[in-house]
C-alpha cells in the first residue's frame, strides 16, 4: 500500500502568506528527508486560510527541491479551466519533476467556487468529462479536433506530451455516493474525500459499488482505492487525544457551515442541509470515531490496518494538520512517528 502526504498550505491568523509558504515548503522538505514516498496537493480558492491556489505552480516548485518523492495533485479542479491550457501546462509538470507526477482531478465539491470563475456549478459534470476527454486527445494524439457542449478544438497541436507514456496516472476524487460508480466505468483509480457525507466504517458498499462497474466495464482487475484521512500521533493516547481537539473542531465548524452556505446554490444534489446540521451536531469523540485516526503509534497502526483490510485500500493520503491549527513542531513530530513506526508496519 502506497503513503502519501496531504497538504493545503494553510496560513494560520496571525501568518504572513510568506510565512504559510515557508512553513508547508519546511514540511516538504522534511517529509522528503524521512523518504516519505509522495505528498499530494489540495487546490482551493477564495479562501483566505490556505495559500493552495495554483497546485501546478507549487507542485513545480517542490519537483525542484526533492528528488525521490512522487508528486501528487489531489485534486485539480478542471471545470475551472481551459482543457488544453490544463494538458500544456501538466505535461510540462511531469516533465520539470521527471516522470514523479500523479495527476488526480475532480470537479469540484464546492459551489461558490465554480461561480467566481464563472462556470457554473450545474454544469461540473459536464466540463469534467468533456475537459478529460480534451486533455487525454492532447496527450496522445500529434493533432485533434473536438466538438463538445462546452469547448471546442479545430486541429490542434498541443506540445509538450507528458514524460510519461502515455500520461501521468490519473485518479478521480469522489466525495458523494454516485460518483463511484461512474469512476469504476471510466476505469481510473480513486481518491476517497469522506469529510462531507462518509464515516470511514461506511465506505465498504460505496467502494463495491465502484468494483462492480469496473469489472463490468471490463477494466482488469478492481481499481485501485485511495482514502484521504487526517492522521495525528503523540507519545500517549490522551496527547493525542488532546492535542489536536481544537484544530479538528475548528475544521467539524468550518466544514459544516460550508456546507449549509452552499445548500442553496444551484446544482448540488442530495440534501446538503441535512448533511450540515449532521456535522455540526458530531461531538469530538463522534469525530475520532467516523472520521479521523488519531493514537500512539500502535493505535494507529492498528486502525490503519483495519481500515486497508475492511476497504481494500491501495493508498492512503494522511494530513497531519486536520483544520490547520496544530502546531508546527506538533506536525513533525507527528509525521516522524507516522514514518518511523507506522508504515514501517504496514
Amino acid at each position: 500500500m502506497d503513503f502519501g502526504l496531504f497538504l493545503e498550505f494553510p496560513r494560520q491568523q496571525g501568518m504572513t502568506e510568506k510565512e504559510a509558504f515557508r512553513e508547508s515548503f519546511d514540511l516538504v522538505d522534511e517529509a522528503e528527508a524521512l523518504g516519505v514516498g509522495s505528498v499530494w496537493l489540495a487546490e482551493y480558492h477564495f479562501n483566505p486560510g490556505r495559500v493552495l491556489a495554483s497546485p501546478v505552480t507549487i507542485a513545480a516548485a517542490i519537483a525542484g527541491r526533492t528528488e525521490k518523492m512522487r508528486i501528487g495533485l489531489a485534486v485539480y479542479l478542471l471545470p475551472l479551466g481551459h482543457p488544453v491550457r490544463i494538458a500544456e501546462e501538466v505535461a510540462t509538470l511531469d516533465h520539470i519533476s521527471q516522470g514523479r507526477l500523479e495527476f488526480g482531478i475532480g470537479r469540484g465539491t464546492f459551489p461558490n467556487v465554480h461561480e467566481g470563475f464563472a462556470a457554473p456549478f450545474a454544469e461540473s459534470r459536464g466540463r469534467f468529462q468533456e475537459a478529460l476527454d480534451i486533455i487525454l486527445q492532447a496527450w496522445t494524439t500529434e493533432r485533434f479536433s473536438y466538438e463538445g457542449e462546452y469547448y471546442t478544438c479545430r486541429d490542434l497541436c498541443v506540445v509538450p506530451k507528458p514524460f510519461q507514456t502515455p500520461h501521468p496516472p490519473i485518479h478521480v476524487g469522489v466525495t458523494s455516493a454516485e460518483t463511484f460508480a461512474m469512476v469504476g466505468r471510466m476505469g481510473y483509480s480513486i481518491l476517497i474525500n469522506p469529510s462531507r457525507v462518509f464515516a470511514l466504517s461506511e465506505l465498504g458498499p460505496s467502494i463495491r459499488d465502484y468494483q462492480r462497474a469496473w469489472r463490468a466495464a471490463g477494466h482488469p482487475g478492481e481499481g485501485e482505492v485511495g482514502l484521504r484521512v487526517p492522521v495525528y500521533l503523540a507519545g500517549t493516547a490522551q496527547a493525542a487525544y488532546d492535542e489536536p481537539r481544537e484544530s479538528t473542531m475548528f475544521a467539524v465548524t468550518r466544514l459544516g457551515d460550508r456546507v449549509a452556505v452552499s445548500s442553496s446554490h444551484q446544482g448540488t444534489t442530495g440534501d446538503w442541509q441535512a448533511q450540515s446540521e449532521q456535522i455540526l451536531s458530531m461531538s469530538y469523540d463522534d469525530w475520532l470515531r467516523d472520521k479521523v485516526v488519531y493514537g500512539t503509534p500502535e493505535m494507529v497502526t492498528d486502525r490503519l490496518r483495519q481500515l486497508q483490510e475492511e476497504l481494500g485500500l491501495s493508498r492512503i493520503i494522511y494530513e497531519v494538520n486536520y483544520g490547520n491549527q496544530i502546531p508546527f513542531e506538533q506536525q513533525l513530530r507527528s509525521l516522524r512517528l507516522l514514518t518511523d513506526q507506522v508504515i514501517p508496519q504496514l
